[in-house]
């Protein structure tokens, strides 16, 4: 094949997105991480000793929110059941709205800002199978921290295991606390409504989101101000190493997209069900008395010479002398 041809289709413009190619794989991507956060369940105990000691190193830099909050949220019903709802509900919510919005109004945005979430959704996997966290709400009475949750679980549809609905209490990690999805979530949402919204209100919202959801987590006791902030981090690192991640699927599209050019060209020059048709010119001379190429060899046998018979010679070629 002509090499412009493939230059030409590694030159092409990106296919447009289209949002059956995108649902699976954005469900795959959450179902990769609903799984792995199930499989990253750690010792207990190590999660406990995980969480002690991010309550001490707050306590050591005067960083202890949790408490005054969690006393708050405990004390009155009208914050803390508002709150429990926020927790068990808006980033399954509000996410994959700004996702949707994003597609259908900033398609070109769109790309790479899903890979920055899906990349730092897998960076926060990493945190929760390396350091098991076990959350505040979970620590014995002596910490002094109340599962809002469990307090006001007949308002809403989850139990007293973090935000799963009652009797699915196994099917999540409890211990999956470090870093705050939740946060980095909420940040991703703002920062989108930041810088795309376009409006006060969405500037408005694209502030109050985040710095609601991580008072929220902490008065709700089910993460650590430090955990917050790893979330945020998180996303940090997810946005960083977004352009690495964007050329290298591009880099694997391409190559996937020039073998198959290469492959449908090749099949558009044969004719569907005609054999090949053999060439006989190339270097081939027909001699005197073949009607077709290659005729004394086919004849005589691959190496064999023809006497000089006088068949052979011609019609009316005399005999050679005896």
């Amino acid at each position: 094949m002509p090499h412009a041809d493939i230059a030409g289709v590694e030159a092409t413009p990106r296919p447009r997105l289209r949002w059956w190619t995108e649902l699976p794989l954005l469900l795959l991507v959450y179902a990769c991480y609903s799984a792995g956060r199930l499989l990253a369940r750690g010792d207990v105990s190590t999660a406990v000793d995980h969480g002690l000691a991010i309550l001490d190193i707050e306590k050591a830099l005067f960083l202890n929110a949790e408490h005054p909050l969690n006393r708050l949220f405990t004390r009155e019903p009208w914050i803390g059941v508002p709150a429990d709802f926020w927790y068990a509900s808006l980033h399954y919510l509000v996410t994959p709205v700004i996702l949707v919005w994003l597609f259908r109004s900033r398609a070109v945005r769109y790309r790479a800002a899903r890979t920055w979430l899906m990349t730092s959704t897998f960076i926060g996997l990493i945190g929760f199978t390396l350091l098991p966290t076990c959350p505040p709400r979970l620590l014995a009475e002596r910490h002094g921290f109340v599962d809002t949750m469990a307090q006001y679980s007949s308002y809403g549809w989850w139990g007293g295991e973090a935000s799963a609905p009652r009797g699915m209490g196994g099917m999540t990690n409890q211990y999956a606390a470090m870093p705050s999805l939740h946060v980095g979530w909420a940040l991703w949402c703002g920062v989108m409504l930041w810088r795309y919204g376009g409006t006060r209100l969405a500037k408005t919202a694209a502030v109050a989101y985040p710095l609601i959801t991580t008072v929220v987590v902490m008065g709700t006791a089910n993460h650590y101000f430090l955990d917050a902030v790893a979330g945020a981090a998180v996303m940090g690192v997810g946005l960083l190493l977004t352009p690495y991640v964007l050329r290298a699927a591009e880099r694997v599209r391409s190559r996937y997209a020039t073998r198959g050019a290469v492959t449908s060209a090749a099949s558009a020059t044969a004719v569907p069900g005609d054999a090949p048709v053999p060439v006989v010119s190339a270097g081939c001379q027909t001699s005197a008395g073949e009607r077709i190429p290659r005729q004394r060899e086919s004849r005589f046998g691959s190496g064999a010479e023809p006497s000089a018979a006088p068949q052979d010679a011609g019609d009316g070629a005399p005999a050679p002398a005896r």
